[in-house]
């Protein structure tokens, strides 16, 4: 049990979250359409490096760190260890977000003298995770029950979902005059392996008992939904191949959308906001659900002496227990459908640009004005299962010359107040190349590090700003 607990407060090493501030309104880099279908737009065409076009990892952890449990400061990892359990907030989170596009491109079209559409449209896979730190059942697994003689520990602090999923897109936008532009991105899901387990109520404690000397009872409603790997039997047992096979639409299905806007307020004032992920999967091929309903309530078994001169034995005992855990333990199996929803996702942000440039280098195409600064700040959110999760950006771009800018932010959310980042598009003719970071400050010591990010990708741009 104490493994286990452990496991969970290891996890926050490799925990990522979803907001991608940095490449939110970098309109020079493509994939930015992807968080606002009505971004603007600044080039004629583009194709993704197919695998190398968008990379993506997020990571943060709003409870403990690996430092916390492993620094060499002299104290012993036992009361680390218990320091970081009682610590624990008993809504601290762990997450989990990374993105690997596959194939990608875009498109203006429109009349040959003001091409005022675009037809954007790819293929990515991602894997979602999210736990929340359990602490009562760590408390349990570090004290024991006997300790604990009385006191109720809560299992509805058990909520998990994890998922892998591929996502064919296809998005438009356009830009109605120069003060409005809007878009919107329809998407096939097709899920590879999903587990969902996030609606579990009820409790578990001893008291003194009657007929032996404790009573454990257990008052449970508990459920674990998967799809596309058999816990139980080799029947639906995954294999490399059903990767390809799903990815290729032959998964389990579902649909959603983006939609996006943007509008420029006067000359230099810019206000935008997207929804993102509104849509769900469907899930019937490869199921597998658990669920535990009830009260019930264990004694402990009474000892066998047993007589080694008469053929008894040892196994005879643990029988006897395993047992009246199984039937203690009715546990209802069942392959039934299930839907599971998309974690919505919200990004808006109002922007001031400034100092002027020249003017022959205005992209009429995006309605930029010519101006070579902005600063602004963006809110994102996103949906959870117990309360949605936000993040506050105050952000600097600059356009350093043609063929280069940069972004800068600063981001306050659930993992740290101090969270700085840097982001820097390049571009060689029609090459670019873009590299975002999160979190610069805590670089020094990544091991004790809240959040750390990064994003990077290859595109051929035609006719870029």
């Amino acid at each position: 049990m104490k493994a286990i607990s452990l496991i969970l407060i290891l996890t926050s090493v490799l925990c990522f979250s979803q907001n991608k501030q940095l490449l939110y309104g970098f309109s020079e880099i493509p994939q930015s359409l992807l968080s606002n279908p009505g971004g603007k737009v600044t080039n004629t065409g583009y194709f993704g490096i197919p695998f190398l076009s968008h990379f993506h990892v997020n990571g943060g952890s709003s409870g403990a760190t690996v430092y916390d449990l492993f620094a060499a400061d002299g104290v012993d990892f036992s009361t680390k260890f218990r320091r970081v359990v009682y610590n624990a907030k008993p809504g601290d989170f762990f997450t989990a977000n990374q993105q690997l596009e596959l194939v990608s491109g875009g498109f203006a079209f429109g009349p040959s003298y003001y091409k005022n559409q675009y037809l954007s449209f790819g293929v990515y896979q991602e894997f979602d995770f999210i736990t929340y730190f359990p602490k009562d059942i760590a408390v349990l697994a570090l004290e024991g029950n006997q300790a604990n003689i009385g006191r109720r520990f809560d299992v509805s602090s058990v909520s998990a979902s994890a998922e892998v999923i591929a996502v064919w897109h296809v998005g438009y936008n356009k830009k109605v005059n120069d003060k409005f532009t809007y878009g919107a991105r329809g998407k096939i899901y097709s899920s590879i392996i999903n587990a969902t387990s996030n609606k579990n109520e009820g409790y578990f404690t001893t008291v003194l008992g009657e007929n032996n000397f404790y009573q454990h009872i257990f008052n449970l409603d508990t459920a674990l939904r998967t799809s596309g790997y058999a816990l139980d039997g080799e029947d639906n047992a995954f294999e490399p191949k059903d990767i390809l096979t799903r990815t290729l639409l032959g998964g389990n299905l579902g649909l959603g959308f983006d939609v996006g806007f943007t509008y420029n307020l006067d000359k230099q004032w810019t206000f935008d906001a997207s929804l993102q992920d509104v849509g769900f999967i469907r899930h019937s091929k490869e199921v597998e659900n658990y669920e535990v309903k009830g009260e019930l309530i264990f004694e402990g078994v009474d000892p066998i002496f047993f007589d080694t001169n008469e053929g008894d034995t040892a196994d005879e005992f643990y029988s006897e227990i395993e047992d009246e855990f199984e039937d203690l333990f009715d546990t209802n199996e069942n392959s039934d459908a299930y839907t599971s929803w998309r974690p919505i996702k919200f990004n808006a942000s109002l922007n001031y640009a400034f100092g002027k440039k020249r003017l022959k280098e205005c992209n009429c195409l995006a309605g930029e004005q010519p101006y070579m600064n902005r600063v602004g700040a963006q809110l994102y959110a996103i949906k959870r299962p117990k309360s949605p999760q936000l993040a506050l950006t105050a952000y600097y771009y600059r356009r350093l010359f043609k063929g280069l800018r940069m972004k800068a932010t600063y981001t306050l959310d659930s993992y740290s107040f101090n969270n700085i980042g840097l982001g820097v598009s390049a571009h060689l003719g029609g090459a670019n190349f873009y590299v975002l970071a999160d979190n610069f400050l805590q670089y020094q010591n990544i091991y004790d590090a809240q959040s750390v990010s990064l994003q990077l990708g290859f595109n051929y741009i035609f006719n870029n700003k």
